[in-house]
């Protein structure tokens, strides 16, 4: 531009200015193809955008596309160009420079132009599938409920909760809740989220066995061919059943019972509820509550929590699907409590045979009558068990197994069973009697059988290792890969494998125990002991040993609990009381400290009944005289000497047996739970049965 007048002063400047007059006024050849290509290319960018036809139309009302720089001016007027280019364009005076830059700058806009339009259509498609898709649909189930082959969500549902109620004869207040929900239902609006939870309300309600009950098989025959197909041994348990099952035959029905199973691992707890239930044709729940501290997981959670659901119990009887199936309640000794409730309290209302008919679960909030059900509990320790829940329950024990027990049930049920599961025949592996014995005694020395189960299992997995690379070397492959040819070769026979006690280390490796006994022939100060745990029966050692000192006194180790320390006092005063009676001429253990230790120190242990075998380890330490050779004692001690019963007679007296001990003195008072116990455990065994320690005495110290 050209000032034509000087700027005046004042508050802004101002001046006159003159636009130099392009003199190229006449349209080149090259000129006008730049112009050609411009207009064409905003024809392109009209396809492409509409938006730029109103800018377009302006353009067209005052302007001609005769002048060029004017038509460069619009065009680079409609590109998204930076600041920097359009200036730039701006201040080129050269007409030929400036269409040539705005032409640059107008391709630029129409090809970015092109992306945005491929990605609109692209986003486009995606959309209007969606959407052409959800009008169908729609259309479809419009359609379809014109023509009656489709129903409302709502009308489904209610539909579904009638059908339920048809097959069920549902108790007349729980029949008129589930009338006011069903009406509820019916007036709310489906995208609710009052619906949903009257829904789910709805459908349990509906989905519980009401008065849908499983057809007893009161068949003694069948019973016991039952219970002896699951299970060796376990004559009390069997009869007991058997007994059950009578009484319900003449009652007309079984009534209602809580069975206690108590015994240690791996004896058969679980699998005799499955075998009761198989026997009376009932369907079987488990479910443990060890662990659990939650009582909503008994009686449920209020229907005001989110993702609140029935308890345990309510579960049970929508999977059996009948109001009379036999639940067991695993573990129950290990049950917890916490600030949310103690489902100990919690399971005495349902096992209460006078209470469970009218169980109330929280999430239900209906009566529901548990009183057909029947309960079978199990524990390892049932001194761990409430007083007030043990109560409602019958309790039988489950003992440990002997050697020959085991022995039975690995030939006659873990060898089999496992053998079929993993695919091998007995034709290809078969167990000795002497290596059966060797892992029942050198690996899996246990009260139940679950480890000598894992053991067999470890040595039918090598087994099949072996055979499976047999067949591989040979090219034979099993079953299904087999195909047959007319000149097909008849197969060797395949090698078939033998445990045996020799090569029982090759799959095995060494063995973890070698015996209960530490020694052959106990020493002096020394006596064995039986013990119980939740393990089952145990041998424990009591050792005495004197040094000297300036006082007289005793001191006891090898993690004792408070009853054991006790004991260790009491025989200690015992002895003390009565050294002329047992230890004649002999002072008590003057200027003496005493040791007394019970080995496997890391082992806790506790309990009255090793009162006796303590007293008896001091007086063989006082009388320089060691205990009879293969003998094992238990009894609970008095101040006065009395010998008082203790506690699982059976578990101790196959621990004495396992052990290889020839003589046992139990309490007086424990003879007739000797007497239930089976002939061949009682074999080759000679019992003193005492009421006080002068008997032990004579048994534990003969006279020559």
């Amino acid at each position: 531009i050209t000032m034509t007048k000087p700027a005046k002063s004042g508050k802004f400047l101002k001046a006159s200015v003159k636009y130099p007059e392009d003199k190229s006024t006449r349209l080149s050849k090259e000129l006008k193809a730049y112009s050609i290509s411009i207009i064409t290319t905003i024809k392109e960018l009209l396809k492409l955008n509409p938006l730029f036809k109103e800018e377009l139309q302006i353009f067209l009302g005052h302007s001609d596309f005769t002048e060029p720089g004017k038509l460069a001016d619009f065009a680079v007027a409609l590109t998204t160009a930076s600041r920097e280019e359009l200036q730039e364009v701006l201040e080129t005076y050269n007409l030929q420079g400036r269409i040539d830059k705005a032409l640059i700058l107008l391709k630029k806009e129409l090809d970015l132009s092109r992306l945005q339009n491929s990605i609109n259509q692209k986003i486009e498609a995606t959309i209007s599938k969606t959407q052409r898709e959800f009008f169908l649909r729609e259309q479809l189930k419009t359609i379809k409920k014109e023509l009656g082959l489709e129903k409302e969500d709502k009308t489904v549902d209610i539909e579904k909760f009638e059908s339920r109620l048809k097959k069920r004869d549902v108790p007349e207040d729980v029949m008129s809740v589930i009338n006011e929900e069903m009406e509820k239902l019916s007036m709310l609006e489906v995208q609710s989220a009052e619906y949903a939870v009257c829904r789910n309300y709805l459908d349990w309600l509906t989905i519980v066995p009401w008065g849908m009950m499983s057809e007893e098989a009161l068949d003694l025959d069948h019973a016991e061919k039952v219970l002896d197909e699951d299970h060796y041994g376990l004559k009390d348990i069997k009869e007991r059943i058997l007994e059950f099952i009578s009484v319900g035959k003449l009652a007309g029905g079984v009534k209602a019972n809580i069975i206690g199973l108590m015994g240690p691992p791996g004896v058969g707890k679980t699998s005799i509820g499955k075998s009761i239930a198989r026997a009376l044709n009932r369907q079987f729940y488990r479910f443990s509550v060890g662990g659990m501290r939650d009582e909503a997981e008994i009686k449920g959670h209020r229907r005001t929590y989110i993702g609140a659901m029935p308890g345990k119990l309510v579960q049970a009887l929508k999977f059996t699907q009948t109001m009379n199936p036999v639940i067991m309640l695993d573990e129950v000794d290990k049950i917890g409590n916490s600030y949310q409730g103690d489902p100990a309290s919690a399971l005495l209302e349902v096992l209460d045979p006078e209470q469970n008919k009218d169980f109330l679960d929280h999430y239900l909030d209906v009566r529901c009558d548990l009183s057909n059900v029947l309960f079978i509990v199990t524990a390892n320790v049932i001194d761990a068990i409430p007083e007030p829940l043990k109560d409602r329950m019958e309790i039988l024990r489950l003992s440990g197994y002997i050697l020959e027990e085991k022995l039975a049930i690995a030939e006659n049920y873990l060898i089999p069973r496992n053998r079929k599961s993993m695919g091998l025949k007995a034709s290809e592996i078969t167990f000795t009697k002497t290596a059966i014995k060797d892992i029942i005694n050198g690996y899996a020395r246990e009260a139940g059988v679950r480890n000598l189960e894992n053991y067999i299992k470890k040595i039918l997995r090598k087994v099949a290792l072996k055979i499976v690379r047999e067949r591989e070397k040979t090219g034979d492959k099993k079953k299904g890969s087999e195909k047959k040819t007319e000149d097909k070769k008849t197969k060797a026979k395949p090698e078939k494998y033998v445990i045996t006690q020799e090569n029982l280390k090759d799959y095995l490796g060494k063995p973890i125990f070698t015996s209960d006994r530490f020694y052959d022939r106990t020493p002096i100060g020394v006596t064995m002991g039986l013990a119980w745990t939740s393990m089952g029966g145990a041998t424990l050692y009591i050792e005495a040993i004197r040094v000297d000192s300036e006082k007289t006194d005793m001191k006891l180790t090898g993690q004792a609990g408070d009853v054991m320390k006790e004991s260790a006092q009491i025989a200690w005063t015992f002895l003390h009381s009565n050294v002329d009676k047992y230890a004649k001429g002999k002072k008590f253990f003057e200027k003496s400290q005493v040791h007394l230790h019970i080995p496997e120190g890391a082992t806790p242990k506790d309990g009255p009944s090793a009162g006796i075998t303590m007293v008896t380890s001091l007086l063989s330490l006082l009388r320089n005289q060691p205990v009879a050779a293969d003998l094992g004692m238990t009894g609970e001690l008095t101040l006065t000497g009395k010998v008082l019963p203790i506690g699982g007679v059976k578990e101790k007296f196959i621990a004495g047996k396992r052990s290889g001990l020839k003589t046992l003195i139990f309490p007086k008072d424990n003879q007739r739970d000797y007497d239930e116990l089976p002939k061949h455990i009682k074999a080759g065994m000679k019992v003193h049965f005492v009421s006080e320690y002068s008997e032990v005495f004579d048994v534990a110290f003969p006279k020559k």
